[in-house]
């Protein structure tokens, strides 16, 4: 047993129907404040969205851990760094 607190639940920012840039926004402004390892996903539909995701990733030193396709949109899970 640890005493180690249980890692925080992955975060959903919801930007379905948004056009760029407003997905990645909303995303930075989800990773505001959270600590290293914290767990985002972005709901998108804007196809330019992971362009934008891949690219804040590299230069806010955070890893987009998976992209997924969905029927109605696209869920990009990043891990931040």
């Amino acid at each position: 047993m640890t005493d180690e607190p249980a890692p925080d639940p992955e975060v959903e920012v919801d930007a379905r129907g948004l056009r760029c840039p407003m997905p990645v926004i909303a995303l930075a402004r989800a990773a505001q404040g959270r600590p290293p390892g914290s767990r985002l996903v972005l709901l998108a539909t804007d196809p330019a969205a992971g362009h934008d995701v891949a690219a804040w990733c590299r230069m806010r030193g955070h890893a987009l851990a998976d992209t997924s396709q969905q029927p109605e949109h696209t869920a990009y899970r990043v891990v931040l760094g």
